[in-house]
């Protein structure tokens, strides 16, 4: 009896079997597989039964306009915007965390940003490759914490990172500067389950103005560059974050393999590995498959043969389970089809005949060959001549290839013309450059002599040196490109309109850039060449001392060096008499730049603009008469007067009554101040 029963039993079986595969088969074409914009593969999904647990996905709204959300947050939604079954990670939007203070120096109000509870499934963790956390404010400790309970040794939770911000002022914090003044950011541990951060705070009660509220928060570190204005950031503001997820109800993929049950990757061409951040693991397709690993039949044969690009074949391409082949036809042959094409194979005439082309083409390549060995040989002469030995230890300079430079080197490009040299627009990246040909050959120690000087300077007025070429018979230097022009164009060419703050301004910064040459450089400085064409302006008028061709280096020990040569309009007498260069040379000639500043007259025409300002100067102070008819108004005499007084003391020809620059720096740094109080009282 029970014999007759077992076929009974299997047909049972059987059907019940195949009902389950139809309900399963049913439920997963009912799940919705898509939110908005955005395709959902499990494990995530949306509804019951259609993900895996802890990867349910919310579709915030109705129709084609939803937004996909993770699935358990208790504070306010948590946008997704990016999932990947490949790499296991998902992008989200989360809060920042924040506190505000009041006149009383308390803090007011505050967030610490994670009590979204986005991760109840425990299956995210923070991403520690792609993300880190910032803290934007003024005073303040910012810090990460998280597994509470997991700590050691007194500490309450397993993870702490974070930074110390600071501000002087509210001209402290720069744009695009994390560095710790108004803004930091420190890098991200693996393990980190959740946004939550605190603070600990120091006085705000000079900074409200300007920074009333600390901020903290993890952040993609693509996706954020800090702006001062941030110190001010909406408190309601989201960060895009990455996180790393797995399957967390098992430890490793070989417990996970033994227990079957639960077991992820049920692809059959799908591998498992160990998560790279915290316990549990991931699925993905084996190699030469593509797909999703975690559903049944998800990863599927990649057709390489419709890949050229990935996968390349000279010959036949036949694409195989989980790979391909590639062969020459009958008739061909090639070493290796894969990088090679497939030759047909000549009678003995045509290979003689081959052969021939052959020795002819080994001929060009030796040619070839001696020629490229004799230009390499050639470029290491050039090397050697124009300083390279002594110029790879420079650092903070970059040592071009002539390639690179080449395709700039154009007529159409070239936008100045100098003693040194001629100077033209390029681009390196994205990055815009001014390249620097010099002239004479015989200029190599010259060459060598602006690039060191240069490498040791580092101010937001003196040209920045971003590095040379010693591959050509002229050396080439690459500077940053300075988009105004010159202050001798906008003087005497483009004559842009300048009010006494503006060519005070630009005359205080350029004494600041000469200051710190003469002054706070380890080895002094002298420029040797000081004259508005030498003074290059960006866009914000901001000026920049250039051409460091004919300056040298004093040791602490020497007064002068001797057979420098400048435009002798602007040049100090006194040099030219005794061949003595000092810090006094170079005062002589910013003398010689502010007269012409407030003049609006080149000081090497022919009129003599210099004895004509002495004269004046000394009859009855008659100095109006000169200036600038833009600037020769009633309320700005007492200053022009000042101005004046001072260009006198720089063109003195006793040395020793000249000032020092720092000192005429500061003098002009004064005037400035005074001529803006005054302008904001009117």
């Amino acid at each position: 009896m029970a014999i007759h029963l077992l076929p009974c039993f299997l047909l049972l079986l059987a059907a019940l079997t195949a009902t389950a595969a139809a309900a399963e088969s049913t439920n997963a074409t009912s799940c919705p597989d898509t939110c908005g914009n955005m395709s959902i593969q499990y494990p995530f999904g949306i509804g019951p039964g259609c993900f895996r647990n802890g990867f349910e996905i919310v579709c915030d709204g109705v129709g084609g306009g939803g937004r996909p959300v993770l699935a358990g947050a208790t504070t306010t939604p948590i946008p997704v915007d990016r999932l990947s079954i490949r790499t296991a990670e998902a992008r989200v939007m989360l809060p920042v965390g924040w506190e505000c203070f009041n006149a009383s120096d308390d803090v007011y109000d505050w967030s610490d940003g994670g009590g979204v509870r986005f991760n109840p499934g425990g299956a995210y963790r923070i991403s520690s490759a792609h993300n880190q956390l910032v803290v934007v404010g003024c005073n303040t400790l910012g810090y990460i914490e998280s597994q509470r309970g997991e700590g050691s040794s007194g500490y309450s939770y397993a993870y702490y990172t974070g930074c110390l911000s600071f501000c002087n002022d509210s001209g402290s914090a720069i744009d695009g500067a994390c560095a710790g003044v108004g803004c930091c950011r420190v890098d991200v541990p693996p393990g980190i389950t959740d946004n939550r951060v605190n603070f600990r705070a120091y006085s705000h009660k000079e900074r409200l103005g300007f920074s009333p509220c600390d901020f903290a928060f993890l952040v993609d570190r693509e996706s954020y560059t800090f702006r001062a204005a941030d110190l001010r950031m909406d408190r309601n503001r989201t960060m895009p974050v990455w996180l790393d997820w797995a399957i967390r109800e098992n430890v490793t993929c070989d417990e996970a393999k033994k227990s079957q049950q639960g077991y992820a990757c049920v692809s059959s061409n799908s591998e498992c590995h160990d998560s790279r951040n915290g316990p549990g693991y991931v699925c993905n397709c084996s190699m030469g498959f593509e797909g999703n690993p975690y559903i049944a039949d998800g990863c599927t044969d990649i057709n390489e043969c419709e890949r050229h690009d990935e996968y390349p074949c000279r010959g036949v391409c036949r694409n195989t389970l989980g790979s391909y082949e590639c062969k020459c036809p009958r008739g061909f042959h090639s070493a290796d089809p894969f990088k090679e094409t497939c030759n047909l194979r000549f009678p003995l005439a045509v290979v003689i005949a081959s052969g021939a082309a052959g020795c002819l083409f080994i001929v060009s390549v030796v040619v070839f060959v001696w020629l490229l060995r004799k230009e390499k040989r050639k470029t290491k002469e050039y090397f050697q001549k124009n300083g390279g030995p002594t110029l790879e230890k420079v650092t903070k300079i970059k040592l071009f290839k002539k390639d690179e430079l080449m395709p700039i080197l154009r007529s159409n490009n070239r936008i100045g013309e100098g003693g040194f040299g001629e100077v033209y627009k390029g681009f390196l990246g994205d990055e815009p450059v001014a390249v620097k040909k010099p002239k004479n050959v015989n200029l190599a120690d010259q060459f060598t002599n602006e690039v060191i000087i240069q490498s040791r300077v580092m101010h937001k007025n003196i040209v920045k040196l971003v590095g040379c070429c010693l591959e050509v018979d002229i050396p080439i230097l690459v500077y940053e490109y300075v988009p105004k022009g010159s202050l001798d164009d906008i003087l005497h060419d483009s004559r842009e309109p300048l009010d006494l703050d503006q060519r005070l301004d630009i005359a205080a910064q350029s004494a600041r850039g000469l200051a710190y040459l003469h002054s706070d450089t380890i080895t002094t400085i002298l420029h040797g060449d000081i004259k508005p064409a030498n003074i290059l302006l960006n866009d914000d008028l901001v000026p920049k001392i250039s051409d460091f061709g004919i300056s040298r280096m004093i040791a602490v020990d020497k007064k002068y060096t001797r057979n420098v040569i400048g435009a002798v309009s602007y040049v100090d007498p006194v040099y030219l008499q005794s061949g003595r260069l000092t810090s006094k040379s170079d005062v002589y000639s910013f003398g010689v730049v502010l007269l012409e500043l407030i003049t609006r007259k080149k000081a090497s025409d022919s009129n003599n603009l210099l004895r004509n300002f002495l004269d004046a100067y000394t009859n009855e102070r008659r100095v109006m008469e000169l200036v600038d008819s833009e600037i020769a108004v009633t309320e700005n005499m007492e200053l022009l007067h000042s101005l004046a007084g001072m260009i006198v003391e720089c063109l003195d020809l006793n040395i020793d009554q000249r000032p020092e620059m720092i000192d005429v720096a500061e003098n002009l740094r004064v005037m400035l101040k005074r001529s803006q109080s005054r302008r904001n009282e009117i």
